[in-house]
């Protein structure tokens, strides 16, 4: 029986291959690996998560971006030699997936207020509703709106730019950020090698160095205030303006991102001979100026990827930033969730009662229903839309990456979803939501979203998600 069992995990993951690969290539030693746990384990958030080289103006279409490497590390396993295609079969009746969800989506553990959506994605058609169109706060599942958005406006082969530009004298130099939070310290320092080479070549050693964060405008200032989940949200900052080691999830962060990366530039001139004079000021760049040097981030598509998997919530807003640039919209929060707005609108997606106050979801303000979500998924697995593909290998593995690598392990109430669910988690206090997508047994690769509100703790609410989410792969 345990061998039947897992033999038809494997095959859910190759049926439901077909949906995901129109969209767009995934890893195939990921996929590999998650076969392989899948099978092993078949019979058994948000808020509170725990070097690029020259200028290329067009830069080449990127790899695909690296989703869920955690996977890689995590286990090594024998190539899956993939079944031969076959028919999927029909969905399950909804009556029979309601029958068994209802007694799960009763679980105290996700509060009084909790709304649900699961959506067969071939054929788009709604499996499962419970107040699906009631908006509710989304916590960091607003990401994949965010993440869709920016995609949508900007491409998967979209980089941000650092630059240096110069006064025709060469005199005044200013160091002007185009919003990548990812710049860090390897690229400044190369970005700083270029500038000093470009200025000896002019014949100067010695000039003014400003910083110019006019790209973005509004308060740089989080609503939530001061916290180690996002720093001041700038233009111009170095590793996201943490302060420490610590790459995800919560961490000190500097009150003076674009100012200390401005600093650090101006250190690493003076290793390379050039003299800057006085500390570095803010400061517009002038118009008429003569570009030095630059450095680009990885592609969106790998910005989006690491959004999701860690929900990181500096990229997310910087995402939600980029994606008004590219529509004429301020660069603010306010100007960011319009453009945001914008881009779902032209999707169509269902938009009632959705407001988008920040791009990260730590902002109360924010609301989404689970229809939306489940319709962004569906979009994101539909050839025509092949750009949107990062959205789907961006959600974290249960049992494997980023916020999920913790949950789903054996014994839990979610174990049976372990390598199939792929879902971004959303955490606030009183908040806990799931959303993504899941290979059923029968091979049918399902979206949905499961928001509930007025929780009491996570570690009630989170395995209650979790189960849901593992039903739908059983």
């Amino acid at each position: 029986m345990l061998q039947l069992t897992a033999g038809s995990a494997v095959l859910g993951l190759v049926l439901a291959s077909g949906v995901v690969t129109l969209a767009g290539p995934w890893d195939s030693g990921q996929r590999t690996a998650e076969r392989a746990r899948a099978a092993a384990l078949a019979g058994t958030g948000g808020a509170h998560h725990d070097a690029a080289g020259p200028e290329r103006p067009d830069p080449e279409p990127p790899a695909p971006a690296p989703s869920a490497p955690g996977v890689l590390t995590a286990l090594t396993a024998a190539r899956t030699e993939a079944a031969p295609e076959q028919p999927k079969p029909a969905a399950q009746p909804p009556a029979a997936l309601a029958a068994t969800l209802d007694p799960l989506f009763a679980d105290p553990g996700l509060g009084p207020l909790r709304t649900a959506s699961v959506v067969d994605v071939p054929t788009g058609k709604q499996l499962y509703g419970k107040g699906a169109g009631v908006p509710m706060t989304p916590a960091s599942t607003i990401k994949i709106a965010t993440a869709a958005a920016a995609l949508t406006a900007l491409g998967p082969d979209h980089r941000i730019p650092t630059t240096v530009v110069a006064t025709p004298d060469a005199r005044r130099v200013t160091l002007v950020g185009g919003g990548d939070p990812t710049l860090d310290a390897g690229r400044l320092r190369a970005l700083a090698a270029d500038t000093a080479r470009a200025l000896r070549a002019r014949g100067v050693t010695a000039v003014t160095l400003a910083y110019d964060t006019s790209r973005y405008t509004g308060p740089e200032r989080h609503p939530i205030g001061v916290n180690d989940n996002i720093a001041p949200v700038t233009a111009l900052m170095t590793n996201e303006g943490r302060l420490g080691t610590k790459a995800n999830g919560p961490a000190p962060r500097s009150t003076d991102p674009a100012g200390d990366t401005a600093r650090a530039f101006a250190a690493l001139l003076a290793e390379h001979g050039i003299a800057t004079g006085k500390p570095p000021a803010r400061a517009r760049a002038p118009k008429k100026a003569t570009p030095l040097a630059k450095t680009w981030s990885e592609p969106l598509s790998a910005l989006v990827e690491r959004a999701l998997v860690h929900s990181d919530n500096d990229l997310a807003e910087a995402l939600a930033r980029q994606t008004a640039i590219a529509t004429g919209r301020p660069a603010s929060f306010g100007g960011a969730g319009r453009a945001v707005t914008d881009q779902l609108r032209a999707l169509g997606v269902p938009l009632a009662g959705a407001r988008f106050a920040d791009g990260s979801g730590l902002d109360r303000r924010d609301r989404a229903s689970a229809a939306l979500l489940t319709a962004l998924l569906v979009r994101a697995a539909d050839p025509a839309r092949p750009e949107l593909r990062p959205v789907l290998t961006g959600l974290p593995v249960g049992g494997f990456s980023g916020t999920l690598q913790d949950r789903y392990a054996d014994g839990s109430p979610g174990a049976a979803g372990a390598g199939l669910v792929r879902a971004k988690t959303g955490t606030l206090t009183g908040v806990n939501t799931l959303a993504g997508t899941v290979v059923t047994a029968d091979g049918r690769l399902l979206a949905f979203a499961f928001l509930a509100g007025r929780t009491t703790s996570p570690y009630t609410a989170q395995p209650a998600l979790d189960g849901l989410a593992a039903a739908l792969a059983r």
